[in-house]
C-alpha cells in the first residue's frame, strides 16, 4: 500500500527526552554548541524509542539549522533535517508539523524538538541601507508596539500583558517564588529523572563533568529578595517586571519521537502518548504575551475539550504575567499549571522549551495514570503556539 493510500492515522509519542537546563553565559553549557546539543538530543532520543534508525523519515527541530547536522552526525545519511522558526514556539510547532505529515500518512517516523544555546549562539551584523556602516542586526521583528519596539520583550510581552490584565508585582513576584519552589521540590523527589538524559561537558577551566541536573532554579529565593529587585525599565510608569518574574537566559535541547500508531504496533514500541491537537496563533506584537492565550484557546476549540478536561497545564513562564492572564481568563485552575516550574525556574531555552514541556507532561501524565495535557506559550511578534497530548 502507498502512504497516500493510508488511512488517517494516530500520531503517538514513542519517546521524549531533554538535557537538564543550564544558565546561559556563565552555567555548565557555556562551552557546549548548538550542534552538539542537537546530536545529543537525537541519539537518545533515537535510544530510547527503540526505533530502527532505517525508519526515520525525517528530524524537525527547532534550531539555527542543526537538524540535518545532528542527523549526519548520528549516522542518518537518508534523512533530511528541517529548521523549524517561530521563535520561543519553535518546537512546539515542530512536533505540530511532525504530527499532522503522520496524521496524513506522508511519514511514519519523525523526531521532533528544539536545541539553544544562549552561550554560543552567534551574533548578526547587518549593513544600514545606503551607508557603508555595519551595525547589530536587531531580531526580525516587526517594530509595532503601542510603548517601545517589540524587540524589548520586557515591555511586549510581561509588562504589556501584566497592565491589559490587571496583574500587580506581588502577584507576579509570588508566582515566580512559586515556581521556583515547585522546580526544586521537583528536582528533590526526582521527577525530571526519567526526561532528563545525562551528558558529559568541559566547563570554562577544561575540567569534564557530567551534566544531568537543572542549575537555574534557585533553592535561596523568597518573597523579600524577589520584591527587592529593581524593574527593568523605570523610566515607563509603573513598570513591574524584574528579572525575578521573568524567565531566565538558558541552553539545552529536548525532543520526541512521533511515529504512526500503525508503526508502533508493527515494531513493538511502546507509545507514551497520543498528540491530539496542534496549533499556532497570533495577536498585536505589543500584546505578545496574549498569544499564549489565543493558542490555548484555539487548542480547545480544535480539540473539542474544555478547561475541565484537562489534567495537566504547562504554560510557559516567558514573565509570570503570562500564566497568570491565562489561567485568570480562561478559569485554570493554578494547582494544575506548571506543577514543576516552568520559564522563571527551570529557565527558557527558546527552541527547546515547548518540546521541554511536552516531556514534562508526557512523564508526569504516565506517572498519574494518563490524562489530557496541554503545553501552551506565546513567542516574539505576537505569535503563540500549543500542543495537546493524551496519555
Amino acid at each position: 500500500m502507498s502512504r497516500t493510500d493510508r488511512a488517517v492515522t494516530d500520531p503517538v509519542i514513542v519517546a521524549a527526552a531533554r538535557t537538564a537546563v543550564a544558565t546561559s553565559n556563565r552555567g555548565t553549557l557555556v562551552n557546549t554548541s548548538v550542534q552538539d546539543l542537537a546530536t545529543w538530543t537525537l541519539a537518545e532520543t533515537i535510544r530510547r524509542s527503540g526505533l530502527n534508525p532505517e525508519l526515520i523519515d525525517d528530524v524537525i527541530f527547532a534550531d539555527s539549522g542543526a537538524a540535518r547536522w545532528a542527523a549526519m552526525e548520528n549516522g542518518l545519511m537518508h534523512v533530511p533535517g528541517q529548521s523549524v522558526g517561530r521563535a520561543c514556539a519553535g518546537s512546539l510547532t515542530a512536533i505540530g508539523n511532525a504530527a499532522g505529515s503522520i496524521k496524513s500518512g506522508m511519514d511514519a517516523a519523525i523526531i521532533a524538538g528544539g536545541v539553544y544555546s544562549a552561550s554560543t549562539a552567534p551574533r548578526s551584523i547587518q549593513r544600514v541601507p545606503g551607508t557603508d556602516e555595519w551595525v547589530p542586526a536587531p531580531m526580525m521583528i516587526h517594530p509595532i508596539s503601542d510603548e517601545a519596539p517589540s524587540q524589548e520583550v520586557s515591555i511586549t510581552v510581561g509588562h504589556s500583558t501584566a497592565v491589559e490584565a490587571g496583574i500587580s508585582r506581588e502577584e507576579m513576584d509570588a508566582w515566580a517564588y512559586r515556581s521556583h519552589m515547585r522546580a526544586v521540590a521537583a528536582i528533590d523527589a526526582g521527577k525530571f529523572d526519567d526526561e532528563i538524559f545525562p551528558i558529559k561537558v568541559t566547563a570554562l577551566d577544561g575540567s569534564v563533568s557530567e551534566f544531568a541536573v537543572d542549575e537555574h532554579p534557585r533553592r535561596g529565593t523568597t518573597m523579600e529578595k524577589l520584591a527587592s529587585l529593581k524593574v527593568l525599565h523605570p523610566e515607563i510608569e509603573n513598570f513591574q517586571i524584574t528579572a525575578g518574574n521573568s524567565s531566565g537566559v538558558n541552553d539545552g535541547g529536548a525532543a520526541v519521537a512521533i511515529t504512526s500508531r500503525e508503526l508502533a504496533e508493527a515494531e513493538g514500541l511502546a507509545p507514551m502518548a497520543t498528540v491530539r491537537a496542534w496549533c499556532s496563533a497570533a495577536v498585536h506584537p505589543g500584546r505578545t504575551g496574549f498569544g499564549a492565550l489565543e493558542a490555548t484557546k484555539l487548542i480547545l476549540k480544535r480539540s473539542g475539550y474544555s478547561v475541565d478536561d484537562i489534567a495537566l497545564w504547562e504554560i510557559n513562564e516567558a514573565f509570570a504575567s503570562v500564566p497568570i492572564a491565562v489561567t485568570r481568563t480562561l478559569g485554570i485552575d493554578e494547582e494544575k499549571v506548571n506543577v514543576f516550574g516552568s520559564g522563571c525556574s527551570i529557565g527558557h531555552p527558546i527552541s527547546a522549551s515547548g518540546a521541554r514541556m511536552i516531556n514534562t507532561l508526557v512523564y508526569e501524565l504516565q506517572r498519574r495514570g494518563g490524562g489530557l495535557g496541554v503545553a501552551s506559550m506565546c513567542a516574539a511578534a505576537g505569535q503563540g503556539g500549543a500542543v495537546l497530548i493524551e496519555v
